[in-house]
Protein backbone atom coordinates (compact mmCIF):
# COMPACT_ATOMS: atom_id res chain seq x y z
CA UNK A 1 0.00 0.00 0.00
CA UNK A 2 1.27 3.23 -1.20
CA UNK A 3 0.80 6.74 0.21
CA UNK A 4 -1.90 8.98 -1.43
CA UNK A 5 0.27 12.27 -2.74
CA UNK A 6 -0.96 15.50 -0.91
CA UNK A 7 -2.03 18.20 -3.37
CA UNK A 8 -2.77 21.96 -2.74
CA UNK A 9 -6.44 20.64 -2.37
CA UNK A 10 -6.20 17.91 -0.85
CA UNK A 11 -9.06 15.06 -2.10
CA UNK A 12 -9.90 11.99 -0.29
CA UNK A 13 -12.74 9.36 -1.09
CA UNK A 14 -14.77 12.44 -2.76
CA UNK A 15 -14.12 14.73 -0.23
CA UNK A 16 -12.49 18.04 -0.94
CA UNK A 17 -10.29 19.92 1.88
CA UNK A 18 -9.11 22.66 -0.44
CA UNK A 19 -5.70 24.48 0.77
CA UNK A 20 -4.56 22.21 3.77
CA UNK A 21 -0.62 22.64 3.97
CA UNK A 22 1.72 20.00 2.71
CA UNK A 23 4.53 20.84 4.91
CA UNK A 24 4.14 16.99 6.33
CA UNK A 25 6.10 14.24 4.78
CA UNK A 26 3.40 11.83 5.12
CA UNK A 27 -0.28 11.33 3.07
CA UNK A 28 -3.07 11.73 5.33
CA UNK A 29 -4.32 8.60 4.86
CA UNK A 30 -2.90 5.33 3.48
CA UNK A 31 -4.92 4.54 -0.01
CA UNK A 32 -4.87 0.31 0.18
CA UNK A 33 -3.08 0.63 -3.06
CA UNK A 34 -2.02 -3.61 -2.86
CA UNK A 35 -1.41 -5.58 0.07
CA UNK A 36 2.20 -5.20 1.70
CA UNK A 37 2.09 -8.83 2.78
CA UNK A 38 5.36 -10.55 2.86
CA UNK A 39 6.54 -13.38 0.09
CA UNK A 40 5.06 -16.55 1.27
CA UNK A 41 7.15 -19.39 1.62
CA UNK A 42 7.75 -21.38 -0.94
CA UNK A 43 9.80 -24.31 -1.94
CA UNK A 44 12.90 -23.69 -4.57
CA UNK A 45 10.16 -25.28 -7.38
CA UNK A 46 7.41 -23.34 -6.25
CA UNK A 47 9.28 -20.06 -6.39
CA UNK A 48 10.35 -20.68 -9.89
CA UNK A 49 7.02 -21.23 -10.53
CA UNK A 50 6.02 -18.15 -8.62
CA UNK A 51 8.07 -16.17 -11.05
CA UNK A 52 7.14 -17.52 -14.45
CA UNK A 53 3.39 -16.79 -13.26
CA UNK A 54 4.06 -13.12 -12.91
CA UNK A 55 6.26 -12.51 -15.71
CA UNK A 56 3.73 -14.56 -17.51
CA UNK A 57 2.21 -12.39 -21.03
CA UNK A 58 -0.82 -15.31 -21.13
CA UNK A 59 -1.77 -16.47 -17.95
CA UNK A 60 -5.59 -17.35 -18.57
CA UNK A 61 -4.69 -20.71 -18.96
CA UNK A 62 -2.25 -20.76 -15.76
CA UNK A 63 -5.30 -18.57 -14.00
CA UNK A 64 -8.06 -21.22 -14.69
CA UNK A 65 -5.91 -23.70 -13.49
CA UNK A 66 -4.67 -21.65 -10.70
CA UNK A 67 -8.75 -21.61 -9.41
CA UNK A 68 -9.28 -25.21 -9.97
CA UNK A 69 -7.15 -25.63 -7.36
CA UNK A 70 -8.92 -22.95 -5.05
CA UNK A 71 -11.63 -25.53 -4.51
CA UNK A 72 -9.05 -28.64 -3.95
CA UNK A 73 -9.17 -31.30 -1.19
CA UNK A 74 -6.24 -30.60 -0.46
CA UNK A 75 -5.32 -27.16 2.07
CA UNK A 76 -2.20 -26.93 1.01
CA UNK A 77 -2.79 -27.42 -2.69
CA UNK A 78 -5.37 -24.19 -1.76
CA UNK A 79 -2.91 -22.72 0.04
CA UNK A 80 -0.87 -22.47 -2.89
CA UNK A 81 -3.80 -21.33 -5.27
CA UNK A 82 -4.14 -18.66 -3.36
CA UNK A 83 -1.05 -17.81 -2.97
CA UNK A 84 -0.50 -17.19 -6.54
CA UNK A 85 -3.27 -15.57 -7.55
CA UNK A 86 -2.78 -12.89 -5.13
CA UNK A 87 0.51 -12.50 -6.78
CA UNK A 88 -0.54 -12.19 -10.57
CA UNK A 89 -3.25 -10.14 -9.21
CA UNK A 90 -1.05 -7.62 -7.13
CA UNK A 91 1.42 -7.88 -9.72
CA UNK A 92 -0.24 -7.20 -12.70
CA UNK A 93 -3.24 -5.50 -12.71
CA UNK A 94 -5.01 -6.47 -15.90
CA UNK A 95 -5.30 -10.00 -13.84
CA UNK A 96 -7.25 -8.85 -11.48
CA UNK A 97 -10.24 -8.63 -14.22
CA UNK A 98 -9.38 -11.99 -15.68
CA UNK A 99 -8.92 -13.95 -12.05
CA UNK A 100 -12.16 -12.38 -11.09
CA UNK A 101 -13.91 -13.93 -14.78
CA UNK A 102 -12.43 -17.08 -14.49
CA UNK A 103 -14.45 -18.05 -11.56
CA UNK A 104 -12.09 -17.03 -8.81
CA UNK A 105 -14.55 -14.84 -6.28
CA UNK A 106 -17.10 -17.56 -4.72
CA UNK A 107 -14.02 -19.82 -3.81
CA UNK A 108 -11.75 -17.34 -2.05
CA UNK A 109 -14.76 -16.02 -0.30
CA UNK A 110 -14.88 -20.05 1.21
CA UNK A 111 -11.55 -19.50 1.98
CA UNK A 112 -11.63 -16.41 4.18
CA UNK A 113 -14.22 -18.57 6.23
CA UNK A 114 -11.73 -20.95 6.47
CA UNK A 115 -10.75 -22.35 10.31
CA UNK A 116 -7.17 -22.57 8.94
CA UNK A 117 -5.99 -18.97 9.76
CA UNK A 118 -3.43 -18.80 7.72
CA UNK A 119 -5.51 -20.16 4.87
CA UNK A 120 -7.82 -17.19 5.78
CA UNK A 121 -5.20 -14.65 5.32
CA UNK A 122 -4.20 -15.87 1.59
CA UNK A 123 -7.90 -15.79 0.86
CA UNK A 124 -7.74 -12.55 2.17
CA UNK A 125 -5.17 -10.68 0.83
CA UNK A 126 -6.12 -12.70 -2.40
CA UNK A 127 -9.09 -10.87 -1.94
CA UNK A 128 -7.84 -7.50 -1.40
CA UNK A 129 -5.77 -7.30 -4.81
CA UNK A 130 -8.96 -8.39 -6.84
CA UNK A 131 -10.85 -5.84 -4.74
CA UNK A 132 -8.68 -2.70 -5.95
CA UNK A 133 -10.12 -3.62 -9.90
CA UNK A 134 -13.39 -1.42 -9.43
CA UNK A 135 -15.35 -3.63 -12.22
CA UNK A 136 -14.88 -6.15 -8.99
CA UNK A 137 -16.17 -4.33 -6.43
CA UNK A 138 -19.81 -5.19 -6.87
CA UNK A 139 -19.28 -9.10 -7.32
CA UNK A 140 -17.44 -9.50 -4.61
CA UNK A 141 -19.90 -7.88 -2.52
CA UNK A 142 -22.80 -9.33 -4.32
CA UNK A 143 -20.96 -12.59 -3.81
CA UNK A 144 -20.93 -12.01 0.21
CA UNK A 145 -18.08 -11.20 0.62
CA UNK A 146 -18.58 -8.61 3.37
CA UNK A 147 -19.17 -11.19 6.21
CA UNK A 148 -16.59 -13.39 5.70
CA UNK A 149 -14.28 -9.96 5.99
CA UNK A 150 -15.64 -8.89 8.67
CA UNK A 151 -14.90 -12.03 10.57
CA UNK A 152 -11.77 -12.13 9.46
CA UNK A 153 -11.37 -8.75 10.92
CA UNK A 154 -12.41 -9.84 14.38
CA UNK A 155 -10.55 -13.70 14.84
CA UNK A 156 -7.54 -13.34 11.52
CA UNK A 157 -3.94 -13.00 11.90
CA UNK A 158 -2.79 -9.39 12.43
CA UNK A 159 -2.25 -9.71 8.09
CA UNK A 160 -5.44 -10.60 7.96
CA UNK A 161 -7.10 -8.11 9.89
CA UNK A 162 -5.29 -5.35 8.14
CA UNK A 163 -5.96 -6.84 4.70
CA UNK A 164 -9.20 -6.86 5.67
CA UNK A 165 -9.84 -3.52 6.46
CA UNK A 166 -8.24 -2.43 3.48
CA UNK A 167 -10.65 -4.94 1.20
CA UNK A 168 -13.72 -2.81 2.84
CA UNK A 169 -12.39 0.37 2.38
CA UNK A 170 -12.18 -1.44 -1.08
CA UNK A 171 -15.73 -2.24 -0.94
CA UNK A 172 -17.05 1.04 0.51
CA UNK A 173 -16.11 2.78 -2.05
CA UNK A 174 -19.40 1.86 -3.45
CA UNK A 175 -21.77 4.07 -1.81
CA UNK A 176 -24.28 1.14 -1.92
CA UNK A 177 -21.64 -1.46 0.60
CA UNK A 178 -21.17 1.20 3.16
CA UNK A 179 -24.55 0.92 5.06
CA UNK A 180 -24.41 -2.96 4.43
CA UNK A 181 -20.75 -3.15 6.00
CA UNK A 182 -21.97 -1.07 8.55
CA UNK A 183 -24.53 -3.80 9.39
CA UNK A 184 -22.03 -6.65 9.31
CA UNK A 185 -20.54 -5.32 12.72
CA UNK A 186 -17.45 -3.88 11.18
CA UNK A 187 -17.41 -0.65 12.58
CA UNK A 188 -16.36 -1.25 16.18
CA UNK A 189 -13.98 -4.19 14.83
CA UNK A 190 -12.00 -1.33 12.85
CA UNK A 191 -12.48 0.63 15.84
CA UNK A 192 -10.73 -1.75 17.96
CA UNK A 193 -7.96 -2.40 15.44
CA UNK A 194 -7.41 1.41 15.36
CA UNK A 195 -6.98 1.41 19.02
CA UNK A 196 -5.13 -2.04 19.20
CA UNK A 197 -3.34 -2.69 16.24
CA UNK A 198 0.17 -1.78 15.02
CA UNK A 199 1.14 1.08 13.15
CA UNK A 200 0.08 -0.12 10.01
CA UNK A 201 -2.98 -1.32 11.61
CA UNK A 202 -4.22 2.12 12.80
CA UNK A 203 -3.10 3.30 9.44
CA UNK A 204 -5.66 0.85 7.81
CA UNK A 205 -8.15 1.38 10.32
CA UNK A 206 -8.25 5.36 10.13
CA UNK A 207 -8.84 4.67 6.36
CA UNK A 208 -11.61 2.40 6.42
CA UNK A 209 -13.60 4.07 9.47
CA UNK A 210 -13.03 7.63 7.16
CA UNK A 211 -14.67 6.27 3.95
CA UNK A 212 -17.34 4.39 5.89
CA UNK A 213 -18.13 7.22 8.06
CA UNK A 214 -19.64 9.54 5.19
CA UNK A 215 -23.28 7.51 6.54
CA UNK A 216 -24.53 8.86 9.10
CA UNK A 217 -25.69 5.40 11.08
CA UNK A 218 -21.74 4.89 10.52
CA UNK A 219 -21.10 7.64 12.39
CA UNK A 220 -23.48 6.45 15.40
CA UNK A 221 -22.02 2.90 15.28
CA UNK A 222 -18.18 4.13 15.40
CA UNK A 223 -19.45 6.67 18.19
CA UNK A 224 -21.06 4.13 19.77
CA UNK A 225 -18.20 2.25 19.54
CA UNK A 226 -16.13 3.93 21.84
CA UNK A 227 -14.13 5.76 18.70
CA UNK A 228 -13.52 9.16 20.72
CA UNK A 229 -11.18 7.91 22.69
CA UNK A 230 -8.28 6.53 20.55
CA UNK A 231 -8.62 9.44 18.05
CA UNK A 232 -8.18 11.97 21.06
CA UNK A 233 -5.55 9.71 22.44
CA UNK A 234 -3.67 9.25 18.90
CA UNK A 235 -4.06 12.59 17.84
CA UNK A 236 -2.25 14.05 21.44
CA UNK A 237 0.57 11.77 20.32
CA UNK A 238 2.65 13.99 17.94
CA UNK A 239 4.97 11.57 17.63
CA UNK A 240 2.18 8.21 16.41
CA UNK A 241 2.46 9.75 12.98
CA UNK A 242 -1.43 9.40 13.14
CA UNK A 243 -2.18 12.96 14.39
CA UNK A 244 -3.92 13.84 11.16
CA UNK A 245 -5.61 10.61 10.43
CA UNK A 246 -7.42 10.74 13.59
CA UNK A 247 -8.23 14.44 13.20
CA UNK A 248 -9.50 13.78 9.30
CA UNK A 249 -11.71 11.25 10.91
CA UNK A 250 -12.93 13.35 13.85
CA UNK A 251 -13.43 16.36 11.46
CA UNK A 252 -16.49 14.23 10.07
CA UNK A 253 -17.86 12.43 12.95
CA UNK A 254 -18.67 15.79 14.70
CA UNK A 255 -21.34 16.49 12.37
CA UNK A 256 -23.30 14.59 15.08
CA UNK A 257 -23.84 16.07 18.38
CA UNK A 258 -23.35 12.35 19.87
CA UNK A 259 -19.73 12.53 18.47
CA UNK A 260 -19.14 16.25 19.84
CA UNK A 261 -20.19 15.25 23.28
CA UNK A 262 -17.94 12.27 23.24
CA UNK A 263 -15.25 14.02 22.09
CA UNK A 264 -15.71 17.07 25.08
CA UNK A 265 -16.21 13.88 27.63
CA UNK A 266 -12.84 12.21 26.58
CA UNK A 267 -11.22 15.75 26.55
CA UNK A 268 -10.47 16.26 23.02
CA UNK A 269 -10.72 20.47 23.39
CA UNK A 270 -7.27 20.64 25.51
CA UNK A 271 -5.82 18.15 22.49
CA UNK A 272 -7.42 20.47 19.83
CA UNK A 273 -6.02 23.67 21.26
CA UNK A 274 -2.50 22.69 21.58
CA UNK A 275 -2.85 21.22 17.48
CA UNK A 276 -3.52 24.92 16.86
CA UNK A 277 -0.55 26.05 19.17
CA UNK A 278 1.81 23.30 17.63
CA UNK A 279 0.55 21.31 14.76
CA UNK A 280 1.51 21.32 11.42
CA UNK A 281 -0.27 23.64 9.34
CA UNK A 282 -2.70 21.23 7.95
CA UNK A 283 -3.00 19.79 11.38
CA UNK A 284 -3.75 23.62 12.60
CA UNK A 285 -6.50 23.96 9.81
CA UNK A 286 -8.36 21.00 10.09
CA UNK A 287 -8.49 21.30 14.75
CA UNK A 288 -9.97 24.61 14.06
CA UNK A 289 -12.53 23.41 11.50
CA UNK A 290 -13.61 20.90 14.55
CA UNK A 291 -13.49 23.21 17.18
CA UNK A 292 -15.73 25.13 14.56
CA UNK A 293 -18.57 22.56 14.33
CA UNK A 294 -18.31 22.08 18.70
CA UNK A 295 -18.81 25.62 19.33
CA UNK A 296 -21.27 26.57 16.56
CA UNK A 297 -24.49 25.24 18.37
CA UNK A 298 -23.27 25.35 21.79
CA UNK A 299 -22.47 28.08 24.12
CA UNK A 300 -20.88 25.43 26.80
CA UNK A 301 -18.69 24.13 24.05
CA UNK A 302 -17.65 27.75 23.44
CA UNK A 303 -16.84 29.04 26.86
CA UNK A 304 -14.91 25.30 27.36
CA UNK A 305 -12.71 26.20 24.06
CA UNK A 306 -11.95 29.96 25.15
CA UNK A 307 -10.78 28.60 28.94
CA UNK A 308 -8.28 26.74 27.18
CA UNK A 309 -6.81 29.66 25.89
CA UNK A 310 -7.03 29.23 21.95
CA UNK A 311 -7.75 32.59 21.54
CA UNK A 312 -4.44 33.90 21.44
CA UNK A 313 -3.17 30.88 19.01
CA UNK A 314 -6.25 30.99 17.09
CA UNK A 315 -4.98 34.92 16.29
CA UNK A 316 -1.92 34.11 15.46
CA UNK A 317 -2.79 31.31 13.09
CA UNK A 318 -5.49 34.44 11.48
CA UNK A 319 -2.24 36.07 10.95
CA UNK A 320 0.16 33.15 9.15
CA UNK A 321 -1.82 30.17 8.49
CA UNK A 322 -2.97 29.24 4.95
CA UNK A 323 -5.79 31.63 3.34
CA UNK A 324 -8.66 28.82 4.50
CA UNK A 325 -6.95 28.35 7.84
CA UNK A 326 -7.32 32.12 8.56
CA UNK A 327 -10.81 32.26 7.59
CA UNK A 328 -11.62 29.70 9.84
CA UNK A 329 -9.48 31.08 12.43
CA UNK A 330 -11.01 34.47 12.14
CA UNK A 331 -14.33 32.78 12.11
CA UNK A 332 -14.02 30.88 15.56
CA UNK A 333 -12.54 33.43 17.03
CA UNK A 334 -15.58 35.68 16.41
CA UNK A 335 -17.76 32.72 17.72
CA UNK A 336 -15.59 32.80 20.83
CA UNK A 337 -15.95 36.51 21.66
CA UNK A 338 -20.09 36.31 21.38
CA UNK A 339 -22.09 37.59 23.78
CA UNK A 340 -22.50 35.19 26.15
CA UNK A 341 -26.43 36.48 27.18
CA UNK A 342 -28.93 38.41 25.39
CA UNK A 343 -29.83 36.61 22.45
CA UNK A 344 -32.43 33.49 21.74
CA UNK A 345 -30.14 31.26 20.13
CA UNK A 346 -27.28 32.03 22.43
CA UNK A 347 -29.89 30.89 25.78
CA UNK A 348 -31.38 28.19 23.43
CA UNK A 349 -27.20 27.05 23.14
CA UNK A 350 -27.26 26.88 27.05
CA UNK A 351 -29.81 24.01 27.08
CA UNK A 352 -27.72 21.42 24.27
Amino acid sequence: MTETQIQTNFSYMGRNFSNIGTNDDSAAFSDCNSDRSGEFPTTSSESRRLLLSCAADNSDDLIRQLVSGLESGSVDDQKQAAMELRLLAKNKPENRLKIARAGAIRPLICLISSSDLQLQEYGVTAILNLSLCDENKEQLASSGAIKPLVRALKIGTSTAKENAACALLRLSQLDENKSAIGRSGAIPLLVNLLESGNIRGKKDASTALYSLCSVKENKIRAVQAGIMKPLVELMADFGSNMVDKSAFVMSILVSTPEARAALVEEGGIPVLVEIIEVGSQRQKEIAVVILLQICDESMVYRSMVAREGAIPPLVALSQSGTNRAKQKAETLIELLRRPRSGNTAASQDLTD
